[in-house]
């Protein structure tokens, strides 16, 4: 049987980690031919991997890290190549499944490129399917190619989800541990530190991912790529608060039931979901013990103390660019958090600020693709969220 052909963007990140770390506990270089890895700045991480996988090519995004890629993998036979345009090209080189799991709107343009390939598409880049998801997800299907959402919760949807019945679905239910500062009070999140945001109380992730679900962002986000990865109008897709994070999303019918998809919260499985689709693949997966959780609990979210839910959503009925602009100011003021240069609380006032002057603002992309547009709308609102915080800084 012949090993399956995988690239894997953003290999030294959480999502890639634990993409290669279930690979291997899957048959390893024996069941997986490894194309292509790609980092941003992880050098002696990207090496490490390439060694042990022996991918055709090893990526590193950073160009100043190029002479060091060289020198650790001389001798190996490896490939190396170095800049955003590498990692874009890495992208296609002729693998049958691709994970995109590069961080922010760096990954947008490989998870493009990916589309456009005819891979199945294992997508763990929010930014492509906020930014553009509708023209992505038609870009995979043309060159018959499939996306498959490596998010727990839109995962989880993907299990429970009967497209068959779709027009009996009434509800998309996206679950949310509620992030670190649930409890805390409006005063006490104004004076949050981001080693407290980053400080999950269920998930290991990158401090970016981190903060957004502190500010609950990620939900949002998560709100909008659910619109597009499934169809359903923004009014059927709710969120609610479980802070156990064992239920990860639930599909309500019309006949009144209501399927959920349950695991532990470990993104293997997800990961596992997407490697082995369509069927199914055996590893050593945590499995879940119910009676010793003893309860599962919900509440509704407080969208006054966490007002990002209402944002996103109003970016989704917007539409247009307005998603890429919620989801590229967003990124400016986490950015802006974790180097201290604004307070937890200004993370939400600078997406609105941006939103309010940037939705409705003509962008000079005539005759471009819709990824060029949105890059474009990215662009222009990056820029008009540092001035927000620009602002802020000199009132402060």
């Amino acid at each position: 049987m012949s090993r399956r052909r995988v690239t894997v963007l953003g290999s030294t990140g959480s999502i890639g980690v634990s993409t290669l770390d279930l690979m291997r506990q899957t048959g390893g270089v024996e069941a997986y031919q490894v194309d292509a890895l790609t980092a941003g700045a992880n050098v002696v991480a990207l090496a490490e991997q390439a060694l042990a996988w022996r991918p055709g090519l090893a990526v590193i995004a950073d160009e100043t890290l190029k002479p060091e890629l060289d020198r650790r993998l001389a001798g190996s036979g490896i490939e190396t190549a170095a800049g955003e345009a590498a990692v874009e090209a890495a992208a296609d080189v002729g693998s049958e499944w691709v994970m995109a799991a590069i961080v922010g709107a760096a990954g947008l343009r490989p998870a493009w490129a990916a589309a456009l390939s005819g891979a199945t598409l294992a997508l763990a880049n929010k930014e492509s399917l906020v930014c553009c998801g509708p023209a992505l997800i038609d870009a995979a299907d043309r060159a018959g190619g499939r996306v498959i959402p490596v998010d727990s919760e839109h995962s989880a949807i993907f299990q429970v989800f009967e497209a068959d019945n779709r027009a009996q679905i009434e509800r998309l239910i996206l679950t949310a541990s509620g992030g670190p500062f649930r409890a805390l009070t409006h005063d006490q999140m104004r004076a949050a530190t981001p080693e407290q945001a980053v400080a999950h109380p269920n998930w290991s992730m990158g401090a970016k991912i981190s903060v957004d679900s502190a500010t609950m962002a990620n939900k949002g986000l998560e709100m909008i790529e659910a619109a597009y990865l499934f169809g359903v109008e923004a009014t059927r897709i709710e969120v609610l608060v479980h802070p156990q994070s064992i239920i990860h999303s639930m599909v309500e019918y019309a006949d009144g039931s209501t399927l959920a998809q349950m695991g532990p919260p470990d993104m293997r499985t997800p990961i596992a979901c997407a490697l082995a689709w369509p069927g199914r693949v055996s590893w050593p997966a945590p499995k879940l013990d119910l009676a010793a959780l003893g309860a599962l609990t919900f509440e509704a979210p407080d969208e006054v103390r966490f007002p990002m839910l209402a944002l996103a959503r109003q970016a989704l009925i917007q539409g247009g660019d307005a998603p890429a602009i919620f989801n590229a100011a967003n990124e400016t003021a986490v950015r802006a958090f974790l180097d201290r240069n604004i307070g937890f609380l200004d993370i939400a006032d600078t997406v609105a600020e941006t939103l309010d002057r940037q939705v409705g603002v003509e962008v000079a992309t005539a005759g471009a693709s819709r990824l060029e547009q949105a890059l474009g709308a990215d662009k222009g609102a990056r820029r008009q969220a540092s001035e927000a915080i620009r602002r802020r800084a000199q009132a402060a």
